[in-house]
């Protein structure tokens, strides 16, 4: 075990930070700027798995930026819980460039310069969150990542669109700015640092209130995690263009939330002070309720992007109740479910934006026999629900068996109970969509142009046919979440380091 202090995750930061420049000088060649988009992509994704066999044998990477102060400054660590946020976020930007470059053409968006500019600095801010060594570094980048996903999510620049922006701002920004700030004072003022140790940086501090009431701060304070009551900026922010609510509500900004609240179970807090204030337990019913309810409000919503959101909402609390069981595998299955619902998800929101693509369909009551017309998108679609819901081979067995497990060792069968429950439920939002795609009549949508086109006597027929652009990318990441059910040992792996 030993601290190796190296430059690459500076590196890895400023790979779309220098990306991002780049793009704004290119604006007026797309092919260019898009160049300098995936060529960002493949070289952070390099540095990041050039430091994975260094983790693997039990080191950690450090670098610091600056000090200003005793115990507060801006410093890297990587670690292998900060190596499997970056290694999914870093490895999907790519399929997503590549994506957004199909969608952002298709649909003939405007100002794609801004987005691919704002999607970079995105992107080294999640990375910059992934390897912060400390609760100040994690903040600053945890506040850029709010500010570079705003423009984003108010893309389209409708009233919708900046109704949208402005409250998934609010939320973040509020919540950040209040309860997060408190909850990191607090630890500060206890311990005198903010560091990430690796048995907890509050292992030998007494307990009391004010601790018992900081994590609470953290857990609500981090709002991208979207525990109930602070999740509503989530559906809100859906009205972004899909590629965005692909890499950001499946990966990079939802998942900066569970991982932040993940460094803090383990690393600020750590195990030992969680069980002895008790907080294990109350978390974890506290993100049960939020499972079920979202699974419940996931069934009556038509819309399939409001849908995608609130199963987003529930499977992010799985990730946070198998820290907050405490038990060897319970943590195991949230630390890999970060990876696995990263797959599923991404590939679900890409096949909603390929259906809006080629047939501008938005509503699940409208995709009535839609799979012959796009067999490879419904497929996808269909690989990514049975993730989702759990079935083996896939990914989504494995960090739900290791749950399962988990919350039996906790000898907390209720919480196993919200498991099962929420699998059915997860069955039953998800695969009437499918039912619908494959088993149901086509019905084509009636056209606009049948008020003037008097020849065909109001049948106007409609061609739908897949992108290529946009059916590579979710082909290939459905097709990653078989191959992640099936060898899941790359981020097993990892998670076992975190919880060693």
């Amino acid at each position: 075990m030993q601290t190796i202090i190296s430059i690459k995750p500076l590196l890895a930061v400023l790979a779309s930070t220098i990306a991002t420049v780049l793009i704004l000088l290119s604006w007026k060649r797309p092919n260019v700027r898009e160049f300098w988009s995936v060529i960002a992509g493949v070289i952070k994704f390099a540095i990041v798995i050039s430091m994975a066999p260094l983790v693997f044998s039990g080191n950690t990477i450090e670098y610091t930026m600056v000090t200003f102060y005793q115990g507060i400054d801006i410093k890297f660590r990587v670690d292998s819980l900060g190596l499997t946020f970056a290694t999914i976020s870093s490895f999907l930007w790519i399929f997503t460039t590549f994506y957004s470059i199909g969608y952002m053409r298709s649909t003939k968006e405007h100002a794609q310069t801004r987005y691919f500019a704002c999607f970079a600095i995105s992107l080294s801010s999640a990375i910059g969150i992934a390897f912060s060594a400390n609760l100040i570094t994690l903040f600053v980048f945890y506040e850029f990542l709010s500010l570079a996903t705003v423009p984003l999510v108010g893309h389209k620049e409708t009233s919708e669109a900046i109704a949208g922006a402005r409250k998934y701002f609010l939320y973040l920004f509020s919540a950040s700015k209040t309860l997060l700030l408190t909850g990191i004072f607090i630890v500060y003022a206890v311990t005198g640092s903010t560091d990430f140790t690796p048995h907890g940086l509050l292992k030998g501090t007494p307990e009391s209130t004010l601790l018992f009431i900081a994590f609470f701060c953290f857990l609500f304070g981090f709002a991208k995690g979207a525990v109930m009551p602070i999740h509503s900026w989530l559906p809100a922010a859906m009205v972004a263009p899909t590629p965005v609510s692909a890499l950001l509500h499946a990966v990079a900004v939802v998942k900066a939330g569970v991982f932040s609240i993940l460094r803090v179970i383990f690393h600020t807090y750590g195990i030992d002070m969680m069980s002895r204030l008790n907080l294990g337990v109350t978390t974890a019913y506290i993100v049960s309720f939020t499972i079920i309810m979202a699974s419940v409000y996931a069934l009556t919503r038509d819309n399939l992007k409001a849908r995608l959101a609130y199963s987003t909402v529930s499977q992010l609390s799985y990730i946070i109740l198998g820290a907050a069981l405490l038990t060897p595998d319970s943590m195991l299955g949230g630390i890999i479910h970060i990876a696995n619902h990263a797959f599923s998800k991404i590939t679900l929101f890409f096949c909603a934006g390929s259906i809006y693509v080629a047939s501008h369909r938005t509503e699940i009551s409208e995709l009535s026999g839609i799979g012959k017309k796009m067999p490879w998108t419904m497929a996808a679609f269909f690989i990514g629900s049975l993730n989702m819901i759990g079935v083996p081979p896939f990914a989504g067995f494995v960090s739900k068996w290791y749950l399962a497990i988990g919350s039996i060792e906790a000898k907390e069968l209720p919480i196993l109970l919200v498991l099962l429950v929420s699998s059915v439920l997860n069955g039953a939002y998800f695969l009437p969509v499918v039912y619908k795609a494959f088993f149901e009549e086509y019905k084509p949508a009636l056209s606009k142009v049948e008020g003037e086109d008097h020849h065909h006597h109001g049948e106007h027929h409609e061609e739908i046919k897949e992108v290529p652009f946009l059916v590579v990318p979710l082909v290939l990441t459905a097709i990653g979440t078989i191959v992640l059910g099936l060898y899941p040992n790359y981020f097993l792996a990892l998670a076992k380091e975190v919880i060693r």
